[in-house]
């Protein structure tokens, strides 16, 4: 084959292919067109490579070849509008779907913490038994709570709370399926932070706590509780899972419920870069525990504005169906 004579026969189809390819909107004729010279340059192509024509033209083809095609098969629904679908409609919606289950984990979490923390209070045997002698009581009391915060940089404190509570959250959700490991680990965190708390109030440090606690804490601990929330969830989604099949349900709860923890990572990006850079800072309490109430307050107005309305019209959380794959159909 006389590959420049070829080139030379057919190079205005090519060209006209690229100008119907690099265009943004095309009519009917011009789609029409484009179908037809992307099958005419495909003959093309396998007739050059059939006579091992050279690379150069080859891979010119090709490209122009795949840029063709996707222009002709590819979705118009972009990753970008996949996000901001994410970010508007499904997280929101799933974040909406959990509210109870989010309310039953802070209602537990609270009563937990509060028992502990009347327990430990005015009680100097609890107290030597959970935090040791007198001497490292005061420490604690006296340096160790508040030099925690300040113990790091504030972007490296920032980083290791973040990921901490972002693997966390993430484990809650995973493990979810079985139930009891987000029991325990609801469980040992309220002890932590009620024993702690008791103890810092009974000598007369209370302001201390909360003042450190609440600024990063409000939004910290939502963001468990929902994560705690959703692993239940996940759980009662295999114990009860209604008319749909156990492995329909779950994996229908599972992927909203993933959903929901990638959400989180970025809620407790927030969350510790409050704890790094605002619980630590010279500002005054009152200032400080404001922005962590203003924070809380931006995510509930989140789940409410806009998951309310957007669970209201179907919104579950749920990849959509063409992603999600198909189900067997099963007897309601």
């Amino acid at each position: 084959m006389d590959v420049d004579a070829f080139r030379a026969v057919h190079e205005h189809e090519w060209t006209r292919l690229r100008r119907l390819v690099s265009r943004r909107t095309l009519d009917g004729d011009e789609a029409d067109e484009l179908v037809v010279l992307y099958q005419r340059t495909a003959t093309h192509l396998s007739a050059l490579r059939s006579a091992q024509s050279e690379p150069v033209l080859l891979d010119e083809l090709s490209t122009l070849l795949v840029k063709a095609r996707a222009r002709l098969t590819g979705s118009r629904y972009t990753a970008w509008r996949q996000l901001v679908h994410y970010a508007t409609r499904g997280l929101p919606a799933a974040l909406w779907r959990l509210r109870w289950w989010t309310t039953g984990t802070f209602l537990f979490t609270t009563v937990l913490a509060v028992v502990a923390g009347v327990w430990i209070a005015g009680n100097p045997t609890a107290q030597a038994s959970v935090f040791g002698s007198d001497e490292e009581i005061r420490q604690l009391v006296e340096s160790d709570f508040a030099g925690y915060y300040s113990e790091y940089g504030n972007a490296a404190f920032a980083g290791r709370v973040w990921t901490n509570n972002a693997w966390v959250a993430a484990t809650c959700v995973a493990l979810g399926i079985a139930g009891v490991p987000v029991v325990v680990a609801l469980a040992v965190n309220a002890l932590n932070v009620g024993l702690q708390g008791g103890l810092l109030i009974d000598n007369g440090r209370g302001e201390l706590f909360f003042g450190l606690i609440a600024p990063h804490g409000i939004l910290e601990l939502t963001a468990v509780f929902v994560a705690a929330g959703a692993g239940l969830k996940l759980f009662w989604s295999w114990v009860s899972p209604g008319p749909r099949s156990r492995s329909v349900a779950l994996a229908t709860e599972g992927r909203a419920m993933m959903g929901v923890a990638l959400g989180l990572v970025f809620v407790l990006f927030v969350s510790g870069v409050i704890e790094g850079f605002v619980t630590p800072s010279g500002l005054p309490t009152w200032a400080r525990v404001g922005i962590g109430v203003l924070a809380g307050v931006v995510f509930w107005s989140y789940c409410l504005l806009l998951g309310r309305p957007a669970a209201r019209a179907g919104e579950t959380g749920d990849l959509e169906e063409r992603y999600a794959g198909d189900s067997v159909p099963t007897a309601g």
